[in-house]
């Protein structure tokens, strides 16, 4: 969905005598890499590395100073810059909302330019702000002053779907509000990509909400991009030592926010007979019978008691430890998905240490490791 091919941004060396030519040092150093369609990507580095000026690169709010990039397979040099930044949404840190307009009329500010008619833009506008969790009925008629910073930056959100870009453009999106609402707009955001499904270009300093969010995520140096993975690649297998200083010494513990927890981290457990089996004779109960462990796994668990924690199947080691954490058992039910009742195994904070050797083990391609 877009492609950058050898694209160099370089200002005026004013500090050197420039002249207001591009005669400076680049900004951004011969990019080359693909997004695919409805694929997130973060772009993530310190203050000055040039994330920002390559995204705004796409929308031509920055000029490249060589080579092109593609969207859709077409030049966005080549098109109208009004006509393509009316057709990619634009989400910034301080949202931008029209103090004098309405939430509604906020939101319904693209449609309104593309040459909607007034009640279709407006009944776009409503759909979208009930998607991001904003009852247009009772938020509709606000103005921006009487938001919050979180309901802020869900307009701007709405505001960027509201012609139903293929592309959406992030800048520090969440940037603004407290870590708790920053937490819970990005949840949000998640669940909305999964419904939405955009083809997102992602601009942050923040290595955890990168992680988070991104499908795959572009670490920048100076000017370039010293590695292009997922989280997990980044996070177990930096490229060099630049990246490893980056993603710190604690990448292990980020490693859990992006690895889900899968049945083979699971301890088994003593099941009751399956439904339907006739009822035992009469006589002398026989010893239970138990299946063995599965090699590496910790010992056979009783099933959980009833009310005890439990988590589905999928969710990240993050969660499961934080819910291990929280309950003095010292181990947690885990159910397969939609289905509580169906219990699968049982997971220790030594089933979590497990889960991390064995992903870092294959992706370092030296196999599953067993316990020690």
């Amino acid at each position: 969905m877009i492609r950058f091919e050898h694209v160099t941004k370089r200002y005026a060396d004013r500090a050197g005598g420039g002249t207001g030519g591009a005669d400076g040092p680049p900004a951004v150093d011969d990019l080359t890499f693909d997004v695919a369609e409805g694929e997130l990507v973060t772009l993530v580095g310190p203050s000055g590395c040039g994330k920002t000026t390559t995204m705004k690169m796409v929308n031509r709010l920055v000029e490249p100073t060589s080579g092109r990039i593609l969207l859709g397979g077409e030049d966005v040099a080549a098109v109208d810059p009004v006509r393509l930044r009316r057709t990619i949404g634009y989400v910034i840190q301080q949202v931008g909302l029209f103090p004098h307009r309405t939430v509604l009329d906020n939101t319904a500010t693209v449609p309104a330019l593309l040459g909607w008619k007034k009640a279709r833009a407006r009944e776009r506008a409503a759909e979208l702000l009930d998607l991001v969790g904003l009852d247009p009925g009772r938020y509709g008629h606000r103005y921006p002053e009487q938001l919050s910073g979180g309901q802020r930056q869900r307009v701007g959100v709405a505001r960027a779907l509201a012609a139903d870009p293929p592309v959406l453009l992030m800048d520090e999106p969440f940037g603004a509000v407290d870590p708790v609402v920053r937490e819970r707009l990005q949840t949000e955001f998640l669940n909305l990509q999964a419904t939405v499904r955009k083809t997102v270009l992602l601009v942050t300093h923040d290595l955890a909400e990168a992680v988070r969010l991104g499908d795959r995520i572009a670490v920048y140096g100076q000017g370039r991009i010293e590695q292009f993975d997922t989280p997990a690649t980044v996070l177990a297998a930096p490229a060099n030592p630049y990246v490893a200083d980056f993603v710190g010494a604690d990448r292990a513990l980020r490693r859990l926010a992006v690895t889900p927890l899968t049945e083979a981290d699971l301890d088994p457990v003593a099941g009751p007979a399956p439904v339907g089996d006739p009822a035992p004779a009469p006589g002398p109960v026989p010893a239970p019978v138990l299946l063995p462990p599965r090699k590496g796994s910790g010992p056979l668990r009783e099933n959980p008691a009833p009310g005890a924690p439990r988590l589905p199947l999928g969710v990240s080691l993050k969660d499961a430890l934080a819910a291990l954490l929280q309950d003095d058992a010292g181990l947690i039910a885990v159910h397969a998905p939609g289905d509580p009742a169906r219990i699968l195994g049982t997971l220790t904070t030594a089933g979590v240490h497990r889960a991390l050797r064995r992903r870092t083990a294959g992706e370092n391609g030296t196999g599953p490791v067993g316990p020690r």
